[in-house]
């Protein structure tokens, strides 16, 4: 039972200002490639390639980073326990930032380094969220709501700070030192962290489960029938995916993660039609337990869309603002500091003012409700840009501070998004499988990205451009509505999903 005179963990503040500096690290790098690379290394395409070729590398980088904490969540679920994991990742995820302020001249040494960064910061990703809800209890779990809004409130502030400084930075620093502060940033993360190491509550690594999330699931695959079926066809799409990679149709990272996709979507179905007959062999808890996890990977599925509208406010919405007017001294990404500010207030407004006095006038607004009209807030700002974008294609131009109204709904979409998900996973998730799910939470984040790369690869077909282009759409501007589009949709159908849902209590109890 909750107990309303507990007292914040004192750990916590090392969590939170441990996330601020990495997030400011990570946040430095991945808003600044969008003008870096077409300059850098795209400068011998034709004008119009560059920046979608620097999309293309934007979006991978992404896709690496949300694809890794499978990784993360595996070795410390099974192996090595989420603090170890954690302080090992950092390492790797400052050698790679070492990496790229080393070798800015070099697109192969630069590229190795994004690796490195892709895979430190995906590994710790699943685990500092999920250690952070270990320091909580039975007593405390009510003051994790708040906590967690507050994690994510620090996000933003390196957010914040690293939109507005770094493109300063590269034009007047070089690219070097502006990729080398980051890295000052990751080993003072690093050392935060560890300096709370004899405070922290480690929850011992589980033994080897024999009811866990994988072996029910593949007890029920292999008792043949339909579920065995589905799998099979999951795994023929995958290789199908590869083979498309292989005829030189797809990218490698395209064509692994469009696999991915496939297993996880037939093989997900396939054990939920036949999870029955995995009962009796494994206990009736662990079969509740795995349609659980199924049932909250459809909400993951489901919130994919809004990554692939938000992740492209470093893309698509920066080249937009590249065309637009601005003072001399201002660089279209740092326009990306409108979202982080706006999140800094929208946080405390929406928790502190507007949630209370809801629940005053006893409307209580469930987490699948932020999410549902935070899918719709984020289309609705797709929908604003591309309007501006017909606009510009017309020959008018904005005000590059015009992005302030789509930032602001983009923004008020990601709160009720991504700030709920991140609380309401750990929430429903198993105690054998915190970090798991939270892996699969940021797979979500990899597949809203891989939507954009598809979407990219489509564009790029002549016979596509020119029907968009008879239409009197420019590519861009159709992109921004298709988007929108999809999002739409995205909401609806996780509104009817909604209501089926069964909300679940996995905080532990002591």
């Amino acid at each position: 039972m909750a107990d309303v005179k507990a007292r914040m963990p004192p750990q916590i503040p090392f969590i939170i200002v441990n996330e601020g500096c990495e997030r400011f690290t990570f946040y430095s790098m991945r808003n600044i490639l969008q003008i870096f690379l077409p300059v850098a290394y795209f400068s011998q395409l034709p004008e119009a390639q560059r920046d979608l070729a620097a999309k293309d590398v934007l979006h991978t980088f992404m896709i690496g980073v949300y694809f890794f904490p499978l990784i993360g969540g595996f070795l410390a679920d099974r192996f090595f326990g989420k603090y170890r994991t954690i302080l090992v990742f950092s390492l790797i995820y400052t050698a790679g930032n070492v990496c790229c302020a080393a070798f800015v001249d070099s697109p192969s040494g630069f590229y190795a380094g994004l690796g490195l960064i892709a895979l430190g910061s995906g590994g710790i990703k699943p685990l500092v969220a999920s250690f952070m809800g270990d320091q909580f209890d039975a007593r405390t779990k009510h003051l994790a709501k708040a906590v967690f809004a507050g994690f994510y409130w620090i996000i933003n502030f390196g957010s914040f700070f690293a939109s507005i400084s770094m493109a300063f930075f590269l034009k007047q620093l070089g690219p070097t030192i502006t990729f080398g502060i980051p890295g000052v940033l990751m080993l003072i993360a690093t050392a935060v962290f560890f300096a709370a190491r004899h405070r922290y509550i480690i929850i011992p690594r589980p033994p080897s489960d024999p009811d866990s999330f994988t072996r029910v699931a593949r007890t029920a695959l292999a008792s043949g029938g339909l579920g065995f079926a589905l799998a099979v066809v999951g795994i023929l799409l995958g290789l199908g995916s590869i083979w498309l990679y292989v005829r030189g149709d797809l990218e490698i990272v395209v064509a692994i993660c469009l696999a991915l996709f496939m297993l996880l979507v037939f093989g997900g179905i396939g054990t939920w039609v036949q999870l029955e007959r995995a009962r009796g062999k494994h206990a009736d808890a662990a079969i509740d337990g795995v349609r659980g996890v199924l049932r909250l990977l459809v909400v993951f599925a489901l919130i994919t869309p809004f990554w692939s509208l938000f992740d492209q406010k470093a893309s698509t919405w920066v080249v937009q603002a590249k065309s637009m007017i601005k003072p001399d001294w201002f660089s279209a990404p740092m326009n990306q500091a409108m979202n982080p500010a706006l999140v800094m207030l929208l946080i405390p407004l929406l928790n502190v003012v507007v949630w209370p006095a809801l629940k005053k006038r006893g409307v209580e607004v469930s987490s699948l409700r932020r999410i549902t009209w935070g899918l719709v807030f984020a289309a609705i700002s797709w929908v604003i840009v591309g309007g501006m974008q017909l606009i510009i294609d017309g020959g008018d131009r904005f005000s590059v501070f015009s992005q302030l109204l789509p930032y602001a709904f983009l923004t008020l979409g990601e709160v009720l998004v991504s700030a709920t998900c991140l609380e309401f996973a750990y929430s429903q998730a198993p105690p054998t499988m915190k970090g798991a799910i939270m892996s699969f939470y940021n797979l979500s984040v990899t597949m809203g990205n891989l939507w954009v790369l598809l979407a990219d690869v489509g564009i790029k077909n002549k016979t596509v451009t020119t029907a968009i282009t008879d239409r009197g759409l420019s590519p861009v501007a159709f992109l921004m509505f298709f988007f929108a589009g999809f999002a739409f949709l995205a909401a609806i159908a996780f509104k009817f999903y909604a209501r089926t849902y069964r909300e679940v209590d996995h905080y532990r109890t002591t």
